[in-house]
């Protein structure tokens, strides 16, 4: 469970140390710029390299995002440890959330009385995918759109979906496959229009049309702390905390 939820069409060169997956985005886009520990159970010492090797390529980044740290990889020696390396490689815990799985599709064709869905296929729908990010995770809309606009995948491979309040989009979902199973990415409802159900319904809707396309089964994500409580409700199972760390100031 390496994966992260970096940008999927990288600029730049890709290199791979080992014990890291990273995405060497120059993105203003944070979501975009992310490093992540794959090694698993590895002992007090690789950890603390491992950080500090994350922090190191953090710095030499002009935007360095976050360091993704799955902390179902840790044994119990190393998660012990974690703090206290993280403090010292120069790396500050900036929020949590939680890796999710199951063995849920497919599912019934979602539908909610307030929305109507429209699959993402132009740069004026991923433009409205990238603002509603932008608003429901406090960056600015110029940030969101630079990362999605123009994007060819996700208008042709990713299965993303904006759900429409008489006709405005309010939320938003997408689902790709990645390893044979469907990633859902991206999950956001304007704030205010939240605890209404719809980004429930929306990454339903994702899940269900990515499903009858790819006839996959398995389905994975990144929750954050609110949609930790939702995702459930549909089937998934959490697996793994995830720490997200930014560097130290």
């Amino acid at each position: 469970m390496a994966g992260h939820g970096a940008r999927p069409e990288p600029r730049g060169r890709r290199t791979r140390p080992s014990g890291h997956r990273r995405p060497l985005g120059r993105q203003p886009l944070a979501f975009w710029n992310a490093v992540t520990l794959t090694d698993v159970h590895p002992d007090a010492e690789l950890l603390a390299q491992r950080l500090a090797q994350a922090a190191d390529i953090m710095r030499s980044k002009e935007r360095p995002g976050f360091l993704w740290l799955f902390e179902g990889l840790l044994d119990g020696e190393s998660r012990e440890t974690l703090a206290t390396a993280a403090e010292k490689a120069g790396l500050a815990y900036a929020f949590p959330g939680t890796g999710m799985a199951g063995d849920l599709l497919p599912i019934p064709e979602p539908a909610h009385p307030e929305l109507t869905f429209v699959r993402v296929s132009t740069d004026e729908h991923l433009r409205a995918y990238a603002d509603l990010n932008s608003r429901a995770y406090g960056f600015p809309l110029e940030e969101g759109r630079d990362g999605l606009v123009g994007s060819t995948l996700w208008k042709q491979q990713v299965h993303a979906y904006l759900g429409l309040r008489d006709g405005v989009p309010v939320t938003c979902a997408g689902a790709v496959e990645a390893d044979g199973r469907l990633f859902v990415a991206l999950v956001a409802t304007d704030p205010e229009w939240q605890r209404r159900g719809y980004g429930e319904a929306v990454t339903r809707k994702a899940l269900y049309e990515g499903a009858r396309a790819t006839g996959l089964t398995r389905a994975t994500l990144h929750a954050t702390v609110d949609g930790a409580r939702v995702y459930p409700r549909i089937g998934f199972r959490p697996n793994s905390p995830i720490g997200f760390y930014s560097l130290a100031s």
